[in-house]
Order: structure tokens, then C-alpha cells, then sequence
């Protein structure tokens, strides 16, 4: 029997990428990686402790031997014996290029459902599909993309001019939107943050219809739990970087030319999704700080009730206190800033 996740997580879950969000936009056009990177994976870290829950993180950028917080395999929560067990994603900065630089649609990101709820897949690269209520089920991540167009333009009763495509603007996709241009469609290019492109498929009147194209793993992961709750699809295909890769991963008994759908990619009917802007994007709008107050916005969904919140937040710069694991200690968000500036 499936185990029951507590409605009040999904608020413990905004808090989550809230802090790691707001620790992220103090180094906002720093150009400093890793400095950016740190700040937001120690805040999200360090937010974990005070969730009453047994988290365990499946899917994740990090390794424990690259990594001493969020890596795969790592207990998060407070794991008392009353508590659910969950399968957390996470992803502290999608784009840390983007918030490094002050581009926009870097967020920070969460996905969480019953424990063996998330499909764990060996590739860090997937060829995805992602489309919205009105094209789910309708597309074939295997076929050519005019078949694919045609199929979009007649189910949505367009004109191969009026469907806009959402791309990563890398040399592998060549082919893709070479396909794309020769139907006609509109072709949206982007640098990273592909997690923001694959959900505005899902949202009316994003102006995006179908994200398609070569990205991380993890990403698509995150991004299904949000487009289960949303009504879309997203389809997803292992895509290896070299032949020893796929050599590997034949061996461990994975099927590169399988397709994997949204349930099979995130299971169980209590999914909680929950990003918030680090920087100004097509979905959320990223971190202001105005007089004393600092400014969030994210959006959380919980796939049970079905339930989408747009919640914008004012933390009050004296008041507001970020947990970083690094130090094991609560900060005050106005300390941290004022170190940084000094």
C-alpha cells in the first residue's frame, strides 16, 4: 500500500526552495560558479532538517564523493518513526550559468513522492518531449518531428506557423530544428533551464507549445512531476554521450531505445512539486530585494488534490533566518547579505 504523504509538506517544501533561492540571488551576476552554486545547495540542505519526514534524495547532480550535502543516497529530515518515507529530486540551482550571469530562468526546484515513486535513470543526458493537456498522448518521441508537427497542427487546429517550439541552443540539436524550420514552426532557443521550458509547455498562454530536445536527467525528472499535476506528458529516451556509456548501461540490463512516460518517470498519486525564481524567467519571477524586504515567488503543486499555488512571498530582512548545514546553524538572511556586500 501506497504511504501517505502529509498535505502540510507541501508549504515545508516552498520554505525549502525559498531559502535556497534567496541564499542563491545574494550572489546574483557574481560570475562565481561555485560560490553560487555552494549557497544555494547549503540552504537547501540545511532547510531539510527541520522537515518531519524520511527523505531519501534519488535523483540529484551530486555524488557522495563529490559532494557532502544533496547527494544521491543522503537522508534528509528529521526520520522520526511516526514520519512518512519519501523519494525526494532536487535540483538547489537549475542554471547555475544563468544566476551567475543574471540571465533569466534560473530557479530552485523540488519534486517529492512515496518512497520507490521516482524512476531512477542511469543517464545523465535524455533525449525529452514534453507537451501540454491539449497534445498529451498525441505525440511520438520516436518520429520524425514534421510527422509530429502535422499531428500538433491538427489536434490544435494551427498552421505548422502558429506552433512555437522551445529548444537548448546546443550543436547537438542541429538536425531537430533544421526539421522544425523546414515545417515552418517558430523555434524558441535557449542557453539552459530547460526544467522552465518543458513546464510552460503545460501553462495557457506561455506561448510555447512543445519542448523537445537532448537535456539532463534529473531535469526531465523534475519536470514530470510538475506536468502531472499540470495535465502534460513528458516522454523520455536514455541518450548516452559515448559507446563505453552505452556499452555500460547495456549491460546493467537498460534499454536505450525505450521510451518512458510521466507515471513510469514519477509514480504514486501523491506528487509534490514545488521551484521558486532565483532570477526573472518565462514562469517565476526571480529575487528582488526592496527596503529591508526580500521578494520571492514560486510555484507549487501537489498532484493528489491537484492543486497549483502561485505563492509570492516578503521576508522581512531582520527577521528572516536561512538554515545552512554547513555551519549547522540558522543565519540571519540581512548577515549573510551584509557579509557578502562587505
Amino acid at each position: 500500500m501506497e504511504k501517505k504523504i502529509y498535505p502540510e509538506l507541501t508549504m515545508d517544501f516552498v520554505r525549502v526552495t525559498e531559502a535556497s533561492a534567496l541564499m542563491s540571488s545574494l550572489y546574483l551576476g557574481c560570475g562565481n560558479l561555485e560560490m553560487i552554486k555552494h549557497s544555494s545547495i547549503d540552504a537547501m540542505r540545511g532547510m531539510f532538517d527541520y522537515i518531519d519526514f524520511k527523505g531519501n534524495i534519488v535523483m540529484s547532480k551530486y555524488d557522495k564523493e563529490n559532494s557532502k550535502m544533496l547527494y544521491v543516497d543522503e537522508k534528509v529530515g528529521t526520520w522520526q518513526d511516526s514520519t512518512s518515507e519519501m523519494d525526494l529530486a532536487v535540483d538547489a540551482i537549475d542554471g547555475v550559468k544563468l544566476a551567475a550571469f543574471g540571465l533569466p530562468n534560473a530557479i530552485s526546484c523540488v519534486a517529492a513522492t512515496v518512497s520507490g515513486g521516482i524512476k531512477v535513470l542511469p543517464t545523465f543526458y535524455s533525449f525529452k518531449l514534453a507537451v501540454g493537456r491539449e497534445l498529451k498522448g498525441k505525440l511520438d518521441l520516436r518520429k520524425p518531428m514534421k510527422e509530429n508537427i502535422k499531428i500538433a497542427c491538427e489536434v490544435l487546429g494551427i498552421a505548422p506557423t502558429e506552433l512555437t517550439f522551445v529548444i537548448l541552443n546546443r550543436q547537438r540539436h542541429e538536425e531537430i530544428i533544421e526539421e522544425i524550420k523546414e515545417a515552418g514552426s517558430r523555434i524558441k532557443l535557449i542557453s539552459d533551464g530547460d526544467i522552465t521550458a518543458a513546464i510552460a509547455t503545460a501553462i495557457p498562454d506561455s506561448g510555447v507549445d512543445i519542448y523537445v530536445g537532448i537535456g539532463g536527467t534529473l531535469e526531465g525528472v523534475l519536470s514530470a512531476a510538475a506536468l502531472k499535476t499540470l495535465g502534460g506528458e513528458i516522454q523520455m529516451k536514455l541518450w548516452t554521450r559515448d559507446r563505453i556509456e552505452e556499452q555500460s548501461i547495456k549491460e546493467e540490463g537498460w534499454d536505450v531505445e525505450k521510451i518512458f512516460y510521466i507515471d513510469e518517470i514519477v509514480g504514486g498519486e501523491d506528487v509534490i512539486f514545488s521551484a521558486t525564481g532565483i532570477t526573472d524567467g518565462d514562469l517565476l519571477k526571480g529575487v528582488k530585494f526592496v527596503k529591508g524586504f526580500a521578494y520571492t515567488h514560486t510555484l507549487t503543486m501537489r498532484s493528489k488534490s491537484a492543486t497549483i499555488r502561485k505563492i509570492e512571498s516578503m521576508h522581512n530582512l531582520k527577521n528572516k533566518t536561512i538554515r545552512l548545514k554547513s555551519l549547522e546553524e540558522d543565519k540571519r538572511l540581512i548577515d549573510l547579505r551584509n557579509e557578502y556586500i562587505n
